[in-house]
């Protein structure tokens, strides 16, 4: 298992119930879900990442469970994981969600590259 499927069921519903459309997509070893055409939320084996933006960034990071992205050995700001055990409650999870739902529309979708 690639990712924690049980994690992926619980933030599709939230998707759901928010009456939000979120799409899919296997990508960096994990699953994605993009809404807007801009990555949102996604798992990573078996923690969530949730782009938060700057604003609300550093806050996140005194959070219990919940500490920078970092894939190339730099951090990306904006994009937190959020450890399982900081998640286990629905509440816990709705709230990183929803950070990422909040910043979806300040976000920049990611350039497409042409093909020639």
């Amino acid at each position: 298992m690639a990712y924690d499927e049980l994690l992926a069921e619980r933030i599709g519903r939230i998707f759901r119930e928010k009456g939000i459309v979120a799409v899919e997509k296997k990508m960096m070893g994990g699953l994605c879900y993009m809404v807007d055409g801009k990555m949102c939320v996604g798992i990573v084996k078996d923690e969530l990442m949730a782009r938060v933006g700057t604003e609300v960034y550093e806050a996140c990071l005194e959070r219990s469970g919940c500490k920078e992205m970092n894939f190339t050995g730099r951090p990306m700001k904006g994009y937190v994981f959020i450890e399982p055990q900081a998640i286990d409650l629905d509440e816990e999870l709705e709230y990183y969600v929803q950070l990422a739902i909040d910043f979806n529309p300040l976000a920049k979708s990611s350039k497409k590259k042409s093909r020639k």
